[in-house]
């Protein structure tokens, strides 16, 4: 049997993966004013043990206004730090899987409920709310409380507080800071001509949209050890017309690799509900593809990978470096393992683990 690409080692910036499976950052919503709790031990605990080559810790808010929910972990005091401390000594005690952290800024999109109570915004008068934020006063569904437009004044606190936070996650340790340009979210909502209505130079053409996401990629690429990557998350497309597409995002994407960028995260939407998404095995994968023909970073494809067949073609093809896996690997925790199992490749297992071993399996785990 040839050997399965899946499970072979790739370089982004100066960290080498043993394989080609990374957790996507997936928000818990269990958070305490920012900090992390129990939950997410649990949580990071084991997925930190599947086997992946990388963790991602969930989107993390610069600033209390950047959750998405009231329950968003954050990354913006000394108490959120000591939380997520905590939370990282204990899981490295059991696991040396490489540990990234996506930094996030919700915008428009932020003060809402926490998914499971229905997930509606909560206005700045209500308990639990605040005044959201965004290149332009547009709301993200109508009805809903706008946002105030970001000015100069306000984009500088923004970029500050980024920075900020990536300085505490190189104390950390964290190996790899992703930005989170994905999901309709503050760096997309600069990015799309659909909720970009500035008249001004970070508003209108394609190069006034990127001028504040690609600002602050090169603040936080300042700001963390040049031996340790950062790279981005981006929504190929809205799925909408008049939107953010594919064109759009290879060229967005070009700036960020001549500014530096490791590796490009490739998924979609979010941005309107208007997005008309044809969801399916792989649907983003052709955005995945498109940008790694026009780049020489990692490109990194995500959504509704869930076949191992499915996955090692993704890679094995070209259409992308590595593979993302999100509700996939919260179904199944042990997804690299079976992965594994089924491509004839090997994953790293704790020891504790180690008689779980099938015998028709037992070249599975490295020891």
């Amino acid at each position: 049997m040839s050997e399965a690409i899946l499970f072979t080692p790739l370089k982004i910036g100066g960290t080498t993966l043993p394989n080609r499976i990374v957790i996507a950052p997936m928000c818990q919503y269990s958070a305490v004013d920012g900090c992390m709790t129990d939950w997410h031990l649990i949580h990071l605990g084991q997925l930190a043990l599947s086997g992946a080559a990388l963790l991602t810790i969930e989107a993390t808010a610069v600033v209390p206004e950047g959750r998405i929910t009231y329950a968003d972990v954050g990354l913006w005091s000394d108490e959120t730090e000591a939380a997520m401390a905590r939370v990282l000594e204990s899981v490295r005690r059991w696991s040396t899987m490489p540990i990234a952290i996506q930094l996030a800024h919700a915008g428009r999109k932020a003060s809402t409920e926490v998914p499971w109570k229905g997930g509606a915004q909560i206005a700045p008068d209500a308990d639990g709310g605040w005044q959201t934020e965004a290149p332009s006063a547009a709301a993200f569904e109508e009805g809903e409380h706008p946002p105030v437009a970001l000015d100069r004044a306000g984009l500088a606190r923004l970029r500050d507080a980024f920075v900020a936070a990536t300085h505490r996650a190189a104390r950390l340790g964290i190996d790899a800071v992703q930005l989170h340009g994905a999901h309709g979210y503050l760096l997309h909502q600069f990015l799309s001509p659909l909720s970009n209505l500035r008249d001004d130079e970070y508003g209108g053409s394609l190069e006034n949209r990127m001028r504040f996401p690609l600002e602050l990629f090169d603040a936080v690429r300042a700001a963390f050890p040049a031996d340790r990557p950062v790279t981005m998350r981006v929504s190929g497309t809205d799925w909408a017309e008049g939107g953010w597409d594919a064109d759009q995002t290879v060229a967005f994407a070009q700036a960020l690799e001549a500014r530096g960028c490791a590796a490009i995260h490739v998924s979609s939407g979010g941005l309107t509900p208007a997005q008309e998404i044809p969801v399916g095995p792989s649907y983003q994968v052709p955005l995945a593809r498109a940008v790694k023909q026009a780049v020489n970073i990692p490109v990194i494809a995500v959504g509704l990978i869930s076949d191992f067949d499915q996955a090692e073609a993704i890679v094995g093809t070209g259409d992308a470096d590595l593979i993302a896996l999100a509700r996939t690997i919260l179904y199944d925790p042990r997804w690299p393992w079976h992965a594994a199992a089924h491509l004839g490749a090997r994953v790293k297992a704790p020891d504790q683990y180690l008689r779980s071993q099938p015998r028709r399996y037992r070249d599975l785990f490295d020891v």
